[in-house]
């Protein structure tokens, strides 16, 4: 709708994932050499959190691209399922073609799948996205998978991928045998202030823009209003862009922007909260 009144090519500010505009902050290179590390070690488990919207799905999306081709790669969106389902789940995925109707069949067969990849040289990586939102019988379904290994050798490696409370749900005592065999594990931070000017003329680039379009202290203000997480910014850019162009503006100032937080519905006492952390020593 405004590509052609801000010269772009593409929209920049799309809320889904996608490779193609990935910016790569410091806490984005951490994360993603975690990643990268932990599908070199095979050491089983490894942790990934960050709130709503920090870019932890984009991080597994360009991980997947990047990733030996030889992998084998099963990512659960809904690990919530019934037992009998994700084990089903899994073979289809892993393309074992068997239906299954009970957990000894399936770990059976499992068992000779995982040996059979290993001669093979080929590893074999389970991605569990929105993992908060485990609970405590599933954990342990999961745990047993991981049982299956050799004396020197983890067969399979799991990620867990999910908002903070997974860290919470790790820490109870009942989860303590799962979490003792997580390994690595990282945190991804919200953009800091610069970090967030930097995310929005990145995308802007990417989108083909020849010019700066939003002001230094719209930049700030976005940063203030959105505490630094990508999936926010991504839509107060929008709307911002959206707004300027129904209003004949070339150029995104803070006005703007503060309309779109009353557009978006996002809280005033959110920014304030935001605008004080940042001045905090």
């Amino acid at each position: 709708m405004y590509l052609n009144y801000y010269e772009l090519k593409s929209y920049p500010f799309r809320t889904n994932p996608d490779p193609g505009f990935l910016w790569f902050g410091e806490k984005h290179k951490e994360a993603l050499s975690l990643l990268k590390y932990g599908i070199l070690k095979r050491d089983g488990f490894l942790l990934l959190t960050g709130d709503v919207g920090t870019g932890k799905t984009s991080l597994v999306r360009y991980l997947l691209r990047i990733i030996d081709s030889s992998a084998l790669v099963a990512i659960i969106q809904d690990a919530n399922m019934p037992a009998i389902d994700l084990f089903n789940y899994l073979s289809e995925e892993f393309k074992m073609n068997s239906v299954f109707t009970s957990k000894a069949h399936f770990l059976i067969q499992f068992k000779k799948f995982l040996l059979r990849a290993y001669s093979e040289h080929k590893s074999i990586f389970i991605i569990i996205d929105e993992a908060q939102r485990l609970n405590h019988e599933r954990l342990e379904e999961i745990r047993l998978l991981s049982n299956i290994e050799l004396d020197d050798q983890k067969l399979i490696n799991i990620f867990f991928i999910g908002q903070s409370e997974i860290e919470k749900i790790l820490m109870d005592e009942s989860n303590r045998a799962i979490s003792q065999r997580i390994n690595l594990s990282y945190h991804i931070q919200p953009l800091d202030e610069l970090e967030t000017a930097h995310y929005i003329a990145h995308r802007l680039k990417i989108a083909g823009a020849k010019r700066g379009i939003f002001t230094v202290s719209a930049c700030r203000e976005i940063f203030a209003i959105s505490g630094g997480i990508p999936r926010l910014i991504n839509s107060i850019c929008d709307c911002a862009l959206l707004s300027g162009f129904t209003k004949d503006r070339k150029v995104v100032d803070m006005k703007l922007i503060n309309e779109c937080q009353i557009d978006l519905r996002i809280p005033i006492e959110t920014t304030r909260k935001h605008k004080h952390a940042a001045t905090d020593p």
